[in-house]
């Protein structure tokens, strides 16, 4: 996988948090329920292995939190969106 694939993957996956995390947030349980199935199926994509080890770290905490049935995870996952953004814009969008 090349690494602007992974770019891709980890932008969409930042954006499919964000979203989850707004759904919780508004109490709009069907929203965040899709959005945490699609986030779900992006870390499936992810080659998790050669990312570094904070990424993976977080990719893991992601994946535990969106499995749980909690609805006050939103500032989580929401932290969460934010740092896969900030790796994905600092390291591998750079020209």
């Amino acid at each position: 996988m090349k690494l602007s694939d992974q770019a891709i993957i980890i932008s969409s996956l930042s954006m499919d948090l964000k979203r989850v995390s707004i759904g919780l947030y508004r109490k709009s349980f069907s929203v965040s329920d899709r959005f945490k199935i699609e986030a779900l199926a992006r870390i499936d994509e992810l080659e998790v292995k050669t990312l570094p080890t904070y990424i993976q770290s977080v990719v893991r905490k992601t994946e535990k939190i969106l499995k749980e049935d909690a609805v006050n995870t939103a500032e989580d996952i929401l932290m969460y969106s934010i740092i896969l953004q900030n790796y994905t814009v600092k390291y591998l969008l750079r020209n």
